[in-house]
């Protein structure tokens, strides 16, 4: 796709331009051209950057008919029933998966730029930074400022022999044209941990390989309690470990790691990559220009989104915040009501959630146990496993628990996890709770429909002054 709405004076003189047409790139464009102002958007490559191309829609669409699969395999919980289902048809899958990207990527990023007069699309290569504007190919856009949006991308960990192997990456996996046999990941945080169940539910034998544990960022029961979930499924968990080598050979490739002082030698077909990722700055002049970075690579902003250069501003993954395709969204907004509207605004993450789409869901907002801890709160938590929530019970299916963190001096509500088969939709019940500053007993005393996974909060919040499990249905 080439320039749009190329309706600029000539000069190629702007109000804004925003380099990147991801979701951060999109929500900056339009919010600037909503208040009138005249922006030049910069794409280079896909439009509608990593999530609807690469990351959230294609893999969630591969979740959920994995967890069709696994949800006729599981039927057998309810006494007197059975099902089975398998997956007939990989390249068919795939190729539904492929058709559902190319149309949402053409409904809700290519087809809008007509709809925003204000916006000039313009994709002729990559974008370099110069003083006062930026320069595409031998063509220099000129404005007073700029929002970079380019997101991020996989890398590989430093192993030795793992660039010699063709390992893959999410993106790649997902574009297999057969079904392998077996899998290794790397890394166990929420992008290994979603793909590597849903493998599993797909037939593959899969391995997860890591320094750490699975979900090293939630709290230690849910890490505890989804490692459960996976090993009753399967799927192998090699953690605290250090990684050795890597080769292919006629077997496939095997990956040699350290666990205990022990060498350990696991072969599979192919060997996933989802230990990191890093923004999208090469060729861009940052340097140069004295945008500053953080050690990994990340453009530092301050909760204003402005950058060290004045004027120069940034959003989404390219950045040192948090790397969640709606807080980009939510942070190029900002930028662009602080760099052309006039805003004094500031970047507020203190109740953002966060969702891992494995099965049970995991999701959480505020702060950890640990966190509260650091940031200096007497803590008082309260656990509630899934088999005191009726919801559950009715549904054969315990697995899980809700974990509260609270101000033991004020009893205010900090933060919370959940891990349960519908957590990704409990969740939002806790971040209103945050954001409104409800204490335990508030939240006790709300009221909430019986036999619903979010009910459990409410019993987690009762767990601070009562044993629940000596309650009746609804007595709270």
């Amino acid at each position: 796709m080439k320039d749009i709405n190329m309706n600029d004076d000539g000069n190629g003189s702007y109000d804004l331009i925003v380099i990147g047409a991801g979701s951060a790139g999109f929500s900056a464009s339009i919010t600037a051209s909503d208040a009138g102002k005249r922006v030049a958007l910069v794409g280079h490559g896909t439009i509608g950057g990593t999530c609807v191309n690469f990351g959230c829609v294609p893999s969630k669409a591969m979740i959920r008919a994995a967890e069709a699969i696994h949800g006729a395999q599981a039927a057998k919980r309810f006494p007197g029933v059975s099902g089975q289902a398998q997956v007939d048809d990989w390249s068919t899958l795939v190729e539904s998966k492929d058709d559902l990207v190319a149309t949402m990527r053409q409904k809700k990023y290519a087809d809008l730029l007509p709809e925003y007069p204000g916006v000039d699309y313009i994709d002729a290569g990559p974008a370099k930074l110069i003083k006062g504007g930026v320069m595409i190919g031998s063509r220099t856009l000129t404005a007073p400022k700029i929002i970079i949006a380019t997101g991020g991308h996989s890398i590989l960990p430093t192993i030795d022999g793992i660039a010699d192997v063709g390992a893959l990456d999410s993106k790649s996996m997902l574009e297999l044209k057969t079904l392998p046999e077996s899998l290794i990941f790397l890394g166990a945080g929420y992008i290994g941990a979603e793909l590597a169940q849903m493998m599993s539910r797909m037939g593959v034998k899969v391995t997860v390989v890591a320094r750490s544990h699975l979900l090293p960022g939630a709290e230690p029961e849910v890490s505890e309690a989804l490692a459960d979930a996976f090993m009753a499924e399967g799927i192998t968990l090699l953690t605290g470990l250090s990684y050795d080598s890597v080769r292919r050979d006629a077997a496939g490739v095997t990956l040699r790691v350290m666990q205990s002082g022990e060498p350990v030698e696991v072969t599979a077909d192919h060997l996933v990559s989802t230990a990191g990722r890093r923004a999208n700055i090469e060729g861009m002049g940052l340097d140069e220009i004295g945008v500053e970075t953080d050690v990994r690579g990340s453009i530092m902003i301050g909760d204003d989104m402005q950058t060290s250069v004045p004027g120069i501003y940034a959003a989404g993954d390219v950045t040192d915040r948090d790397q969640f395709v709606y807080m980009a969204a939510y942070g190029a907004k900002l930028a662009v009501k602080n760099a052309v509207l006039g805003d004094d605004q500031r970047y507020e993450n203190a109740a953002m959630p966060w969702v891992v789409f494995s099965d049970p869901q995991v999701a959480g907002v505020g702060l950890s146990e640990q966190q509260a801890r650091d940031a200096g709160f007497d803590v008082k938590t309260s656990v509630v496993p899934l088999d005191q929530v009726p919801r559950a019970l009715a549904a054969r299916d315990p697995r899980g628990l809700i974990k509260l963190v609270a101000d033991r001096a004020t009893d205010k509500l900090l933060g919370g996890q959940i891990i349960a088969p519908e957590g990704s939709d409990t969740i939002q019940t806790l971040v209103m709770a945050l954001k409104f500053g409800m204490t335990t007993k508030d939240l006790g005393a709300t009221i909430f429909p019986y036999l619903t996974t979010v009910e459990g909060l409410k019993l987690a919040a009762q767990t601070f002054d009562m044993d629940v499990a000596k309650l009746s249905c609804c007595a709270g």
